[in-house]
C-alpha cells in the first residue's frame, strides 16, 4: 500500500483501506469498524480528561495548558481554530501525566487527529459514528507513510511523527468533508511536505516541551491543509515523492537532532536546567 495506490482507489478512498486491511490480516470489516470506533472513543474520553484538570506533568512543565485555553475568550473569533488547538493539547497533555491515550501514531504526536477530525466533527456537529471511516483512512495513510521510513522521532526527527500524523489527520479531514481520494492524499502530502526537516528537541527527554504545543499547531496545519485539498490545490511533488524526501532528510539528519535531547530546545540554558534539576530528582 502507497499514496498512490490510496489516491487512485474508488471512492471512498477509506473502503478502499478497509478491505486492503481486512485482506491482509484477515479480520471482518465489522470488528475493524468497531474497533475504530472504541479508539475514537479513548480518543475523546482523553479530551474531557485534559480539559478538566489542571494537574501538572510528571516534570511540572505543562498541564494547565488546555485547559487554559479551552476557558480562555475566544479573541481572534475563530471557534474553530481554538477547539482544535485545545483538544491537541488535551490528550498530549494527559500523556504528560501518564494518563491514558490513543498513540496516533505515536505518543508524542497522539493530540494531533484527535484534535484535528474531532475537533472539526464537534464544531459541525456530527456524530462519532461519521469518524470512523475517516480514521481508517487515516491508519491507512500512517501505514503507507511507515512502508518508507519508521514513524519515530528517534529514527526520523519530529517530522516522522508530527509529520505523518498531520498527514494523516489532514486526510481524515479531507473524507469527513467529502473530498476525493486524491484530494485526500494531496491534503496529505500538503501537510507532510510542511513538516520536512522539523527536529525532535524535547526538553530534558521528555514527551512535553514543545510537543504537547506542537501537536496544537500541527493539528491546525492538518485542517488547513483539508481545505487547500478540497479547494482542489494539489502538491506539485507527487505524494509519495514527498514521503521519499521525508524519509531522505530523517536518515540524513543528525543524532542530536532526533529525539536524544542533545540539541535543538533541549540544549537551550533552560532546557540545560530542566535536565539537571531532573537527574537531582531521580
Amino acid at each position: 500500500m502507497n499514496l498512490d495506490d490510496i489516491m487512485n482507489a474508488p471512492a471512498p478512498a477509506s473502503q478502499w483501506v478497509l478491505s486492503e486491511d481486512c485482506r491482509e490480516n484477515g479480520l471482518s470489516e465489522h470488528d475493524v469498524r468497531e474497533l475504530m470506533l472504541g479508539r475514537i472513543r479513548e480518543m475523546r474520553d482523553s479530551i474531557e480528561r485534559g480539559l478538566k484538570t489542571q494537574a501538572k506533568s510528571v516534570t511540572g512543565m505543562v498541564g494547565w495548558n488546555a485547559q487554559g485555553l479551552w476557558d480562555a475568550p475566544d479573541v481572534l473569533g475563530a471557534p474553530l481554530v481554538k477547539r482544535v488547538q485545545a483538544y491537541a493539547m488535551a490528550v498530549n497533555e494527559e500523556n504528560a501525566r501518564m494518563g491514558r491515550i490513543v498513540a496516533a501514531p505515536t505518543a508524542g504526536s497522539a493530540g494531533t487527529i484527535p484534535g484535528a477530525l474531532l475537533g472539526v466533527a464537534d464544531h459541525l456537529g456530527l456524530p462519532d459514528e461519521r469518524l470512523v471511516m475517516p480514521m481508517i483512512l487515516a491508519a491507512g495513510i500512517g501505514k503507507a507513510i511507515s512502508r518508507q521510513m519508521y514513524i519515530s522521532g528517534a529514527a526520523g526527527g519530529c517530522q516522522a511523527e508530527i509529520g505523518s500524523s498531520a498527514a494523516m489527520a489532514a486526510a481524515a479531514v479531507t473524507e469527513l468533508l467529502g473530498g476525493s481520494p486524491r484530494a485526500c492524499v494531496h491534503a496529505a502530502s500538503l501537510a507532510l511536505m510542511n513538516t520536512i526537516g522539523l527536529v525532535c528537541d524535547p526538553v530534558g527527554g521528555y514527551v512535553e516541551v514543545p510537543c504537547v504545543s506542537r501537536n496544537a499547531f500541527y493539528a491546525v496545519h492538518a485542517v488547513s491543509a483539508a481545505q487547500l485539498a478540497l479547494a482542489q490545490l494539489e502538491s506539485f511533488i507527487p505524494p509519495d515523492e514527498v514521503v521519499t524526501a521525508m524519509a531522505q532528510v530523517g536518515r540524513m539528519m543528525p543524532l542530536e537532532l532526533k529525539e536524544t535531547a542533545e540539541g535543538g530546545l533541549a540544549q537551550t540554558p533552560t532546557g540545560l536546567r530542566v535536565m539537571h534539576d531532573m537527574e537531582r530528582k531521580v
